[in-house]
């Protein structure tokens, strides 16, 4: 019998297979997109680093097969803006979900944004804490059911393209785990760009939130996403906010240069210093 192998098992940890991901959950499809992403990049693996958080999409650092930090919940950011700024040769790449990035991480995620450190951020967004029991989330839409929310969510979730446009962010994508040629395309523009880049990418969580809203299996959200999606490449992201029936607005929003947070403090202390400067990290 041939020995028949997925093309992307070296850019895996296969002997931590099989996964804690539940039956139909969108994160696996989303670490489908990223080894893609990889594997179409062709670059230098050692090059390449990943971080997370804690949570479902956190446990996505210990299955793929590059160096990889799993860090304290809502840390993952600094823990990559220290590895970025001390080893500006690596390419960090931040994999997290949507509470541990935005909300106890919100605030590293608003002040790497601004600052424009070399990092690129991709979220899995599924709308709760699916890992510890399925509370509501800053990204769970108006009426959303959740456990701390059985009467539906009140509170108005965030825009999270349109958060990290307002912050600074220098490519900005939305795409859903049903696009995935589009999800891996943008994830390697997004390793590609020099700066801040942000990638949401849109998943169900079939455990808890799909039952809790009575939104039907996963399958049934791939079949929504492939309806109400709307391909609106440079959008304004301010547009493009979530509601609980409403449209899907997918596409790379935001594609700039600005300079990075590297770039500013070494062209401030070079000026100041002259020939005594070193570059901080270099």
């Amino acid at each position: 019998m041939n020995d028949i192998r997925n093309p992307m098992d070296t850019l895996l940890r296969t002997d931590r297979i099989p996964h804690i991901f539940c039956q139909g959950c969108g994160v696996g499809l989303s670490v489908n997109c990223f080894t893609h992403a990889i594997d179409s990049l062709d670059m230098d693996l050692h090059k390449l680093v990943i971080v997370s958080g804690i949570g479902c999409t956190g446990r996505v650092a210990g299955y793929i097969n590059l160096d990889s930090f799993h860090t304290t919940h809502g840390r993952a950011i600094p823990f990559a803006t220290g590895l970025s700024i001390t080893r500006p040769d690596l390419k960090v790449v931040v994999f997290s979900g949507d509470g541990d990035l935005t909300a106890i991480g919100g605030n590293h995620f608003i002040h790497a944004a601004r600052r424009n450190v070399n990092l690129t951020i991709i979220c899995v967004n599924n709308f709760n804490y699916a890992m510890t029991g399925g509370q509501v989330g800053p990204t769970t839409p108006i009426e959303g059911i959740a456990t701390t929310t059985p009467y539906g969510n009140s509170e108005p979730p965030f825009n999270l393209p349109f958060l990290a446009d307002s912050v600074g962010a220098v490519y900005v994508a939305r795409w859903t785990v049903y696009h995935v040629r589009q999800a891996a395309r943008a994830m390697a523009e997004a390793i590609q760009k020099n700066g801040f880049s942000f990638v949401e990418i849109l998943a169900p969580c079939p455990t808890l939130y799909l039952r809790r809203n009575r939104l039907g299996s996963s399958l049934d959200v791939l079949k929504m996403y492939k309806e109400r999606s709307q391909i609106q490449h440079a959008a304004p992201t301010n547009t493009v906010g979530i509601e609980k029936n409403s449209d899907i607005i997918l596409g790379r929003f935001v594609d700039k240069e600005r300079s990075t947070w590297r770039e500013n403090f070494d062209n401030l202390h070079r000026n100041k210093m002259g020939p005594k400067f070193l570059s901080y990290g270099g």
